[in-house]
Order: C-alpha cells, then structure tokens, then sequence
C-alpha cells in the first residue's frame, strides 16, 4: 500500500475510522529532513502493507489538524490506534527505527 496524502478533509475516514493503526507523518514541502524521510516513509509503506495504514499530512495545508496535535516541529510522527494518539516522534527516523517504535 502506498502512503496516502490526507487532507483536513480526509482525515476523520483515513485515520480516526481506520480499522489498522495509522502512522501519520506531519510534513512540510519545504523541509529538509521531511524530504529525507519520504522514500524512508514510502518503504516502510510497502513493508508493513496489510499491518498498518501510512498516511502524509501537509501542515501547510492542514493548520487545523496540525494545531489539533499540537506539531511543533517537523518532521513529526503520530501513532494511531483505534482513532487515538499511541505514540508521538519527532524528528526524522530511519527505516529501523520507525519498524521498532510502532512494534511491527
């Protein structure tokens, strides 16, 4: 499964309503360590397919959402599971790292 960008829109039915756990990146366009984590993020995708949803928010583009979850800094990940927050990281991570912090 690839990563699903999600819109303020989209988010209640892709995350809040999701039957698997979600893993939401909190990006920007503009910022580096986001941009080094995309192909990081869209592997990890293709890895856990059928275990867990991945899904992009644009906090550009999603303020309400971004203010909602308190993001501060980018790259941010939150962990859904049944409709609330798991788990929070900040910081860009690699491939391992994300494996071991949601337990796949």
């Amino acid at each position: 499964m690839a990563v699903i960008e999600i819109t303020s829109d989209s988010f209640e039915k892709e995350v809040l309503q999701a039957n698997l756990p979600v893993l939401v990146d909190f990006y920007a366009d503009w910022c580096g360590p986001c941009k080094q984590m995309a192909p990081i993020i869209a592997q990890f995708a293709e890895q856990n397919e059928g275990k867990l949803k991945v899904c992009k928010i644009n906090v550009d583009n999603a303020r309400d959402l971004s203010a909602r979850y308190e993001i501060v800094y980018i790259p941010t990940l939150k962990l859904f599971k049944q409709g609330n927050v798991a788990l929070t990281s900040v910081g860009a991570k690699g491939l391992e790292e994300l494996t071991a912090m949601v337990g796949l």
